[in-house]
């Protein structure tokens, strides 16, 4: 069974609410458009946060990351002294 939930808008919200209008043809469709879009934001972002997590742990990841910027030190110009 569908759950209702209310909740008071302030002038921001109302602003953001009339954004999402444009895309959708009800309140509750937008409002729902932006949790689903907003919970997937956050997945993306928990996964990245996992993804960083793992290769900061990872050696072989590290001494990649660590060859890499020596190359790049090796051909970028000299940093003028100020």
């Amino acid at each position: 069974m569908p759950r209702t939930v209310q909740a008071r808008l302030d002038e921001r919200a109302e602003d953001d609410l009339a954004l999402l209008r444009g895309e959708v043809s009800t309140d509750s469709e937008a409002i729902r458009l932006a949790l689903r879009e907003c919970a997937a934001r956050r997945r993306r972002r928990s996964a990245l946060r996992e993804e960083a997590r793992l290769a900061s742990q990872d050696p072989e990841d590290l001494a990649e990351a660590r060859r890499i910027r020596e190359d790049m030190d090796a051909v970028a110009a000299p940093w003028p002294e100020a």
